[in-house]
């Protein structure tokens, strides 16, 4: 039988004398305690560390966002800068600027507009002069009331509203599909470091399983979900969130322009085949959406941009 190894248990060793015993061996006293003014110079530094860890993953974030857009815009700037004649880039960029504003899009939206559009025709007033209109898409399934349809974020944030209201949350996000990539577009009842993490995704989540599958998919239990990688789920995890559902954007061409995501606090049971048809509806509503908005207020934008080249010409 093999005997579970014990501490030695010599006569020597059970007892011990006092003349045995080393200054080094006995206990010292305790240190002097820590003042009030200390510990509450240790709280402020440790608030200081926390704000400043803060502000550099907004840093972060925020050059993330840049570095993604920058090759699109400079893209555009040199297109602009070739078509009109202009003296630099600068000047290029502020038509962008200009224009963005005016219509209340992305200036990387309208420039990626700009790459892929082809050009107005030599000395043309319009750009696409041939542009047929189109119909507005009804938004009556987000049961929102009046919109600025025009609005991007109104419009979007109205859907990411339905969705929450339907899945029984307070927390959610918007997600636009650009060049394969979902970039966070809208958020609600997310912390920071959340939606820093996914301001762009491009595969390991739900919402990218959605978006490739255009159909919805549902998270019931995020901590044993395979579908993550350890990264991610930890992510999710620090967010408060326990469990998600997906669903796609996607127009009657069954092109998917984005994903709306809800967020739980609980693990998911499931959702009724009533749910599902509100939240189809409304993914199918914003689906149409944004392709209007892409083949109207965007070449709006365009329109705008070629205005005001051709006026800084004269």
């Amino acid at each position: 039988m093999t005997s579970i190894p014990t501490a030695s248990s010599s006569p020597e060793d059970r007892t011990s004398s006092p003349e045995r015993i080393s200054s080094s061996d006995r206990l010292s006293p305790p240190g002097p305690r820590s003042s009030p003014e200390q510990i509450s110079s240790l709280q402020l530094e440790a608030e200081q560390l926390r704000a400043t860890a803060g502000r550099l993953r907004e840093q972060v974030a925020e050059l993330e966002v840049r570095a993604r857009a920058r090759p699109r815009i400079a893209l555009a700037e040199g297109i602009l800068v070739e078509r009109y004649r202009l003296a630099h880039a600068q000047e290029a960029f502020v038509l962008l600027r200009r224009a963005s504003q005016h219509a209340n899009i992305k200036l990387h939206q309208l420039a990626a507009a700009v790459v892929r559009t082809p050009g107005p025709a030599p000395g043309a007033e319009r750009w696409l002069p041939e542009r047929a209109p189109h119909a507005l898409p009804s938004l009556a399934a987000l049961e929102a009331g009046t919109l600025d349809v025009r609005n991007q974020g109104e419009v979007l944030g109205a859907a990411l509203h339905r969705v929450l209201s339907v899945t029984g949350t307070d927390m959610g996000n918007v997600q636009l599909l650009e060049d394969d990539v979902l970039r966070m577009a809208k958020h609600a009842g997310h912390p920071r470091h959340f939606t820093d993490y996914f301001a762009f995704v491009d595969g390991n989540t739900s919402c990218s399983r959605a978006a490739e599958a255009g159909s919805q998919v549902t998270v019931k239990e995020v901590a044993s979900s395979a579908g993550f990688d350890d990264e991610t789920r930890r992510v999710i995890l620090t967010s408060g969130s326990r469990a998600c559902h997906s669903i796609p954007l996607v127009d009657e061409r069954r092109t998917v322009h984005g994903v709306i995501s809800s967020h739980h606090a609980r693990p998911l049971i499931g959702f009724t085949q009533a749910q599902l048809r509100e939240l189809h509806a409304a993914g199918r509503t914003m689906g149409e959406w944004i392709r209007w908005h892409q083949e109207t207020v965007l070449l709006d934008a365009l329109e705008d941009l070629h205005r005001l080249a051709l006026a800084g010409q004269a």
